[in-house]
């Protein structure tokens, strides 16, 4: 059985009984950095063997995994925050199972984008999951505009590097319209930023943006 296992986001309390249980039963975790996870383990005391499953290893990693899922191993799938599988090459593990007729099944939990659309109250009964804009101004422009033709309320990642960036494209696009920019969810300095792009980006250019952001419109 590959498990896809959901972690905490930030708090490493979000976390489910069955998660737990899940983790120590399995035979092997599969992560995206067996350093990270092993903070996560060692607070549950879970003594499983990990291997590391990145962008970078994940066709040669991915084929030895599906070998011990065909030997009878259950796998539980981790990303560093998260669900798997949004974002991260769990996509492509689990990919390979279901073609491979190997069970999967999942182990739901923590996802960034739901706990900030929800903690955003926008409308949430029917959106647009982006994941990241394109790196460049004119890219991110254009597919802002091409989203902003939709009804759907748009949600979608940017890193502490570009936020600014991508919230001035965000005035340009859609002017006064009133967004909202979460960060650091669950954790210390847990913030949902409401208003205009531009008030937004004035909150931000005070203080030097860590961390990533979820940014809904």
């Amino acid at each position: 059985m590959l498990y896809i296992v959901a972690t905490p986001i930030g708090n490493l309390k979000d976390i489910t009984l069955r998660a737990i249980e899940v983790l120590k039963s399995a035979d092997l975790i599969a992560c995206e950095d067996t350093r990270h996870t092993k903070i996560l383990l060692n607070h549950y005391q879970v003594k499983t063997p990990t291997t590391s499953y990145f962008e970078h290893n994940k066709i040669t990693k991915g084929e030895y995994l599906l070998k011990l899922l065909k030997e009878g191993k259950n796998i539980a799938l981790v990303s560093d925050a998260g669900t798997p599988g949004i974002l991260d090459p769990g996509y492509n593990i689990i990919n390979l199972a279901i073609k491979n007729n190997i069970p999967v099944t999942i182990i739901p939990g923590a996802s960034a984008f739901l706990a900030a659309l929800a903690a955003s109250g926008k409308p949430a009964h029917k959106f647009i999951f982006e994941g990241f804009l394109p790196n460049r101004a004119v890219a991110r422009r254009n597919r802002l505009k091409k989203l902003g033709q939709s009804d759907y309320t748009l949600v979608f990642y940017e890193s502490c590097h570009r936020i600014l960036a991508t919230l001035e494209d965000i005035g340009l696009v859609f002017g006064e319209k009133n967004i909202a920019v979460a960060r650091e969810l669950t954790k210390k300095f847990e913030e949902v930023l409401q208003g205009s792009p531009q008030y937004i980006l004035g909150q931000l250019k005070a203080q030097k943006p860590r961390g990533e952001f979820v940014v809904i419109i």
